[in-house]
């Protein structure tokens, strides 16, 4: 069995009673859905940094760029507290190898997007970060990351799974004695999927591969990465789903009969048409790929980016 890819986690969502209240904010498509496939090492910085649970209510104050934690009644201010937890934990995560971190939507600590920063006058705007998040952010700024809510919607949680497959791969490639060869390898595999996500980025990496023979091997990896985890993070549209099909496509026109070459015509398009989720033309592309053994195509992620069982790309 293949080691579980390890992702944090904020604590409370995998059922921990670790909230203000001494409850917990169980998420049941991460302890039951993506348990199964990941390792998760859940934080949570209230408790790591030394409040007690049950506690007092905290929430951000003042400059959304540069909030402070505070409590709500007494108005203690945990800001120092916080910030040192989270430059000690960004340094035994590093540690961990981790390929991504979920948090947990609203927090003060936590909260990835539009967490309220409440000001002089008591009103909140919705433009803070949690503390924690922010230093997560800032110490691994290629890593994915993701709030809970965001999950339940299909893109949102198909874009984010796979970036991580992705990033684990892009681990697993540089522990492994990478050097300019094995470049080209890779880059070679993601072709498909860097197209699906930016044919911009994949044009840049080209080039980037190209003159890589003459660059420092450990410069050239960390520019790939850039482009490698900036491209994973814009999402593959249906139009640009649609383009790598018939790139696919070409590879294996010559080798399709009239009526096959027909169906998978009038599935992709169907597909176009949002009448039926990509899975169905993929699988009948593998069935190709695999029939007429078309061995460019037979190791590219696009064409199984994370396991099957997970169905992200069964949405239409």
């Amino acid at each position: 069995m293949e080691e579980k890819i390890k992702v944090g986690v904020s604590s409370c969502l995998l059922g921990n009673q670790v909230r203000y209240d001494g409850g917990h904010k169980r998420d049941r498509y991460i302890t039951d859905v993506l348990a199964g496939y990941f390792q998760f090492i859940p934080v949570c910085p209230e408790v790591e940094c030394g409040l007690p649970v049950p506690r007092e209510t905290m929430h951000l104050s003042g400059n959304p760029e540069v909030p402070r934690l505070i409590t709500t009644k007494s108005g203690i201010d945990h800001t120092e507290k916080m910030q040192q937890f989270c430059n000690n934990k960004a340094s035994i995560l590093r540690q961990e190898n981790l390929c991504a971190f979920i948090f947990k939507k609203d927090s003060p600590s936590s909260g990835l997007h539009r967490v309220k920063v409440y000001g002089r006058s008591g009103q909140a705007q919705k433009k803070g970060r949690g503390l924690f998040a922010a230093a997560v952010v800032n110490h691994f700024p290629l890593l994915p990351v993701e709030e809970e809510g965001r999950l339940h919607d299909a893109t949102l949680r198909e874009n984010f799974i796979e970036r991580i497959y992705c990033y684990n791969r892009w681990l697993l490639f540089t522990e492994n004695s990478p050097d300019y060869k094995k470049l080209i390898q890779f880059h070679r595999q993601h072709k498909l999927q860097l197209m699906a996500h930016s044919p911009k980025h994949l044009s840049a990496m080209g080039k980037l591969v190209a003159a890589g023979k003459n660059m420092a091997t450990d410069k050239l990896l960390e520019q790939y990465q850039l482009y490698l985890m900036e491209a994973m993070a814009l999402k593959a549209t249906t139009k640009k789903n649609i383009n790598v099909l018939y790139h696919i496509m070409g590879h294996f026109k010559n080798f399709l009969t009239g009526d096959e070459k027909a169906e998978l015509l009038e599935i992709i398009e169907n597909y176009n048409r949002s009448i039926v989720p990509l899975v169905v033309p993929l699988t009948l592309i593998s069935h190709y790929v695999r029939k007429y053994d078309i061995s460019y195509l037979q190791d590219q992620a696009y064409l199984e980016p994370h396991p099957a069982e997970l169905m992200l790309r069964n949405h239409v």
